[in-house]
């Protein structure tokens, strides 16, 4: 298996069908290896039946159910950890990531490995919000970019491409689906950001408001640049090391 697309849903029985065959449609135009991995985060509604019945006519399809809500990240989590395919496509599951843009994401990705390219991250740059989530957003994408140093203007978006055993490899926590590129930077990897289109949302309603995110994503903000400042003061204390350049001279 080459490609594994990853969909962490909940309560989107609405938008979980067309999103799939839409996929399923672009995938089966331009690239034969590949499964589609729904994960319902212990949905409220009928979005886990909706799944099972559209499993029995497309067999690429597979679906992880929580028993539990736990949310976004870990949602990718569960996927991730159980798909077959070395590299990984994520998006949202309401329906407002394209999945036409996925198999040009995929040629760059392949077209940079040599680059040591990891991730490469959409950008919504005409998203179909509303004003306050847009501003919002672009305040936030603002704030973080000039802290962690992340050179990526969409970080929120969902539709991602990476290495399976990239993401794996990246400390997890509650919340992290927000950070991956400043993740795979400081893991060492490079991001590209790639334009894609952002469509709006058909049925129901965002279950992130500006103001749930804001406190959490402060907190979040101040633990990633923990994390950074922590990966350089253990380079530093392993150079000062006793024996640490003779260990470097072999």
């Amino acid at each position: 298996m080459e490609i594994s697309i990853v969909i962490p849903v909940y309560n989107e029985a609405e938008n979980i069908i067309n999103l799939v065959l839409s996929i399923n449609n672009v995938m089966q135009n331009s690239i034969e290896n590949y499964e589609i991995i729904v994960v319902d985060d212990a949905s409220t509604d009928t979005t886990l039946s909706v799944l099972c019945d559209l499993q029995k006519k497309l067999s690429c399809l597979r679906i992880i159910h929580h028993k539990f809500n736990c949310g976004q990240s870990t949602g990718l989590y569960t996927g991730i950890y159980a798909a077959d395919g070395t590299i990984i496509v994520t998006l949202d599951g309401d329906g407002q990531n394209d999945p036409k843009n996925i198999p040009a994401m995929i040629q760059c990705f392949k077209r940079n490995r040599k680059n040591h390219v990891d991730m490469i991250a959409g950008y919504r740059k005409k998203r179909n919000d509303n004003a306050l989530r847009r501003f919002s957003s672009k305040i936030a994408n603002k704030i973080r970019s000039s802290l962690l140093k992340d050179n990526t203007p969409d970080t929120g978006c969902g539709l991602k491409i990476f290495y399976r055993s990239t993401f794996l490899s990246l400390p997890f926590f509650d919340h992290m689906h927000r950070f991956l590129p400043a993740l795979v930077q400081r893991h060492g990897g490079k991001v590209i950001s790639m334009e894609v289109n952002h469509l709006p949302r058909r049925y129901g309603e965002s279950k992130y408001g500006v103001w749930n995110r804001l406190w959490v994503g402060i907190v979040d903000l101040a633990g990633v640049m923990w994390l950074n400042r922590r990966m350089k003061l253990s380079i530093t204390e392993e150079m000062d090391r006793p024996g640490s350049s003779e260990l470097e001279s072999k």
